[in-house]
């Protein structure tokens, strides 16, 4: 076997599979649209309040909504067609890009309808990224699992450096409006894959519970499988400590000097290095002790994030992003396989929300722990402080979580999808 394909990602399940094409590309054409808004949202609100403290409070405004967004999401993925989910959220992200456009080719538009025009597009993404994720498992062969989520997770980071830096140039080149009118015509690449994708189901012969029962059922079965529940713990850490994206507009314009172009340079450069990492994950396939790898990557998570609050030049703090993002990928890569080859179909959407919820709900949390800090003291404090925070945290949940570390791939069996309920594996889980 060649070096390369040892590393490189295995696309054999785009070759195998016409729905894990379609929602790939779907996904794809969505994630730039979607990836620009995420620029203009929090430059605009900053441009227009000049305050570090209210730009971060947009992801407070975000937060309740994707918290229950999420966990609705996954019942209704697990009771519903999830197809038809997928399609019904993308006509609703379209007219509310649409109404953020709206909002800002008129004038500048108050503040609190960019806040409730943002809570309720994180609402909505978080139902879309629960079913799409949900969605995932079922168009793939077992065996491809692993491989497929490196190539969905590698795309999905294509979409954030391209998105970033399109978002940047259309506001420097067209206005604020630009990147709200790129997003809604963006929605209509998923929706279209969406419909022309199989229909998706339910299991047939599952009871259903009702729904806040269901959400209860999938939240208690998340606590018993103890390997991810640590997964989900450690990256909602790193995230609250560690993400600094609320503080990109205020670096690029009163330390970088920079504008929008290296406001979406930033937000470009982490993803980037999450590109590289995730597109390089063949070697992922080989390996068995995979938590071991998630308390690595995000200990060089916070190291990376820490060492750009030091600088004060765009291009060297850009490059430690984007070794920061490459060390994301690979954990997040890690911490989705353990939990889509533990968690069974008949519970996948809602295990999936918490996912989700924890992938989204994070960098809210970041945005108004690093926003506060900087008010209260400096952007760059508030980065370096959260880079050192986030890595003082893996120390902590390794200890109260040693089924991470001992997690074994070979053991379960990597290509086991669904795998065992908790007490099959409770030396591992529990």
């Amino acid at each position: 076997m060649s070096l390369f394909s040892r590393v490189a990602v295995d696309t054999r399940a785009l070759r195998e599979s016409r729905d894990f094409r379609l929602l790939t590309a779907g996904a794809l054409v969505t994630g730039l649209g979607t990836q620009a808004t995420l620029v203009a949202l929090p430059y605009q609100v900053f441009v227009l309040t000049n305050s570090a403290f209210l730009t971060g409070l947009l992801g407070a405004a975000e937060l309740v909504p994707l918290v229950v967004a999420s966990l609705f999401g996954g019942a209704l993925a697990d009771r519903f067609d999830r197809r038809t989910l997928l399609l019904s959220c993308q006509i609703a992200l379209m007219a509310l890009a649409a109404a953020l456009a709206a909002a800002a080719f008129t004038g500048p538009p108050p503040i609190w309808i960019l806040y409730v025009l943002g809570a309720a597009m994180a609402g909505a993404s978080a139902v879309e990224r629960v079913v799409r994720a949900a969605i995932v498992p079922n168009t793939v062969r077992p065996e491809r699992l692993r491989a497929a989520i490196s190539l969905t997770f590698g795309l999905y980071q294509v979409t954030q450096v391209i998105g970033p830096a399109l978002g940047g140039l259309l506001i420097a080149g067209f206005g604020i409006g630009a990147p709200y009118a790129l997003d809604a015509v963006s929605c209509l690449g998923m929706a279209a894959a969406a419909a022309a994708m199989s229909s998706q189901p339910p299991l047939e012969g599952v009871e259903h519970e009702p729904v806040l029962r269901s959400i209860r059922s999938g939240l208690t079965y998340v606590r018993r499988l103890k390997a991810v529940l640590a997964g989900f713990v450690i990256d909602l850490s790193a995230m609250t400590f560690g993400m600094p994206r609320a503080l990109f507009p205020v670096l690029s314009l009163t330390v970088f000097h920079s504008g929008a172009a290296g406001t979406g340079l930033l937000y470009a450069s982490v993803a980037a290095g999450s590109t590289v990492a995730a597109l390089t994950t063949g070697w992922l396939n080989h390996a068995r002790y995979l938590g071991r790898i998630v308390l690595v990557a995000v200990a060089a998570w916070g190291a990376f994030i820490a060492l750009a609050g030091l600088l004060g030049s765009l291009w060297p703090a850009a490059a430690l992003f984007a070794l920061a993002g490459g060390a994301d990928s690979v954990s997040a890569v890690c911490r989705s396989t353990i939990m889509q080859t533990l968690t069974p179909d008949r519970m996948r959407g809602r295990v999936t929300s918490v996912f989700s919820l924890v992938v989204a709900g994070g960098p809210r949390l970041g945005d108004i722990e690093s926003g506060t800090v900087a008010a209260l003291t400096s952007p760059a404090f508030s980065v370096v402080s959260g880079g050192l925070a986030c890595l003082a945290s893996v120390g902590i949940i390794a200890a109260l979580f040693p089924q991470l570390a001992a997690y074994d791939g070979d053991r379960i069996g990597a290509g086991e999808v669904g795998g065992p309920d908790p007490e099959l594996e409770a030396s591992q889980l529990s």
